[in-house]
């Protein structure tokens, strides 16, 4: 069997949106519950933007028009929620609704008489998704926070190998917004909408992007936890002890990311190395300090081109560390069709990566991207019933925008 065949797969039938028929009210702008409601849409959920109308000589805290994907297949309406009707207007999309995430501090939408409570008499079947730092409740609760707060305390930076300073480094991307709050709140939304299917009802959900660091490091935490090891740089094969499990410079000031866990992999790679003497000691932790100083000097004495041709076709779990500007280029994300063209209505034609994860539609279209400073506050409320002098009303008094 060749690598493009596939087995028990009908590739005929393009495949529907696994969230069809999903409706979500997302009352973020930025931050993990936007990128947990991006992840929704990709997978073929409705998903309408939850905005404030304009105040008085205010602005609009409004991404660049490429983040969060361009906001591709979203919608957006405006409204007061301070105002009773503005409530009200929201409340006329709850009904219909099965997914309202919210990412105000603990406490606010309960104080605006938009919790989960309040909103589950209306719909029953609404699972209510709350993204906060540190959940709703604990000593933390109230505490403001940022993804490197919350690496911090979940202690992924301790563990990360230190800068020449000695410190924790910075990591390069918002891993805690990105997976330990965005992705653990769109994995638990999924979970509540098939267990809606049996039971007729919806949930609240409590997402701690804190809490979701946890889980990123839980082989970590787990070990420390039964054994009572103090787990640090180096102190394992995943964090720097082990030679084999390492990133090494090349003669031309690149780097490459050596990841040989497998026994056969790192014989292969010692051996493209001219280094077979040391492929019987890969897990022995005396032998290390030397393995590792024979391979700096191995790497060292070509241009990370030239290994990566000398590797090509050998199993030896080595990548190049490329800039963020190298990605599009590679053989691998082109034949793949990761990066799409979008259309924006002012900025014109960019690029951007396309939906990614296994289950998203691909298209090979130009995707139309929204713009995000406008609105479809009338036809969505008039597509929920609402009466249309009762939208007039509210758009003149500046309830909705």
């Amino acid at each position: 069997m060749t690598s493009q065949e596939t087995v028990g797969v009908d590739t005929a039938m393009p495949p529907l949106p696994l969230l069809d028929g999903i409706t979500v009210l997302d009352l973020s702008s930025v931050g993990p519950a936007s990128r947990a409601t991006r992840l929704l849409a990709d997978f073929g959920a409705r998903v309408i933007k939850v905005g404030p109308v304009p105040s008085d000589g205010g602005v609009l805290l409004t991404p660049p028009f490429f983040a969060y994907s361009g906001h591709r297949s979203m919608e957006r309406v405006a409204f007061d929620l301070k105002s009773e009707d503005g409530k009200e207007a929201l409340r006329s999309l709850v009904k219909t609704a099965d997914v309202l995430v919210e990412s105000f501090r603990p406490g606010v939408t309960e104080r605006l008489g938009l919790g989960y409570s309040a909103l589950a008499e209306i719909n029953p079947g609404l699972i209510y998704c709350s993204t906060s730092g540190f959940g709703q409740e604990g000593p933390l609760s109230q505490s403001a926070g940022h993804d490197i707060d919350y690496l911090a305390l979940g202690g992924y930076l301790a563990t990360s190998e230190p800068t020449s300073d000695g410190g924790p480094p910075l990591p390069g991307a918002t891993i805690a917004d990105a997976a330990g709050g965005g992705m653990h709140a769109a994995l638990s939304i999924c979970a509540a909408l098939v267990g809606r299917q049996s039971t007729q009802r919806g949930c609240y959900l409590d997402v701690a992007i804190a809490d979701g660091v946890l889980w990123l490091m839980s082989l970590t935490l787990d070990e420390h936890l039964a054994l009572g090891t103090r787990p640090g740089p180096g102190h394992d094969l995943l964090t720097g002890g082990f030679a084999c499990y390492a990133t090494y410079q090349t003669s031309d000031a690149r780097w490459l990311a050596v990841g040989a866990i497998e026994a056969k992999f790192f014989a292969t790679l010692c051996h493209a190395l001219g280094l077979d003497e040391f492929a019987a000691f890969q897990m022995d932790p005396s032998r290390q300090a030397e393995i590792r100083h024979a391979f700096v000097d191995a790497f060292a004495q070509a241009t990370m081109n030239e290994w990566l041709e000398r590797l090509d076709g050998l199993d030896t779990c080595v990548a190049p560390v490329l800039t963020v500007a190298e990605i599009p280029q590679t053989s691998h994300v082109k034949a793949r069709g990761l990066v799409v063209e979008a259309h924006h209505p002012t900025q014109g034609t960019f690029r951007q990566l396309a939906p990614v994860l296994a289950g998203m539609i691909r298209s090979t279209e130009v995707i139309n991207v929204p713009d995000m400073t406008e609105t479809q506050t009338a036809a969505i409320l008039d597509e929920a019933g609402v009466d249309a002098d009762v939208i007039a009303r509210w758009r003149t008094q500046g309830v909705i925008a």
